[in-house]
C-alpha cells in the first residue's frame, strides 16, 4: 500500500500558474506509475495526465497539452505537476493515484486502473 498526500494549491488568477506537489509514502514509489486527474463541481471526475514507473513517458489531455507538465523525482517519493497559463476552467479539485500495474500506455487515462488516491488539492482560477 501507499499513501499519498497532494498539497500546493490555491487561489490563481488567469493566465498564472501554479505547481502542485503529491508526496507519497509506504511501498516503493518507483513501482507505481502515477497520473493527476481533477474534479469539478458537478462534473464527472477528469483525466489530466499520467506518467510511467521511471519518468520516461506521459500522457496529458488534451485539454492541458502544452500548458500542463508532469514530472516525478523517485528518490523523493514525489510526483509534481507544473500547471501554466492557467484558465478558469482549470478550476477544480486535484488528485494524485497510483497504479500498480507494469503495463503503461494510453489506458491511464481511466480512474478505474488507480488503486491508491490521494485526498485532492483545491485550484481556483479567477478570471
Amino acid at each position: 500500500q501507499v499513501q499519498l498526500v497532494e498539497s500546493g494549491g490555491g487561489l490563481v488568477q488567469t493566465g498564472g500558474s501554479l505547481r502542485l506537489s503529491c508526496a507519497a509514502s509506504g511501498r516503493t514509489f518507483s513501482n507505481y506509475a502515477m497520473a493527476w486527474f481533477r474534479q469539478a463541481p458537478g462534473k464527472e471526475r477528469e483525466f489530466v495526465g499520467a506518467i510511467s514507473r521511471s519518468g520516461g513517458t506521459t500522457y496529458y489531455a488534451d485539454s492541458v497539452k502544452d500548458r500542463f507538465t508532469i514530472s516525478r523525482d523517485n528518490a523523493k517519493s514525489t510526483m509534481i505537476l507544473q500547471m501554466n497559463s492557467l484558465k478558469p476552467e482549470d478550476t477544480a479539485l486535484y488528485y494524485c493515484a497510483a497504479d500498480r500495474s507494469p503495463l503503461f500506455g494510453s489506458g491511464s487515462k481511466y480512474s478505474g486502473r488507480y488503486d491508491y488516491w490521494g485526498q485532492g488539492t483545491q485550484v481556483t482560477v479567477s478570471s
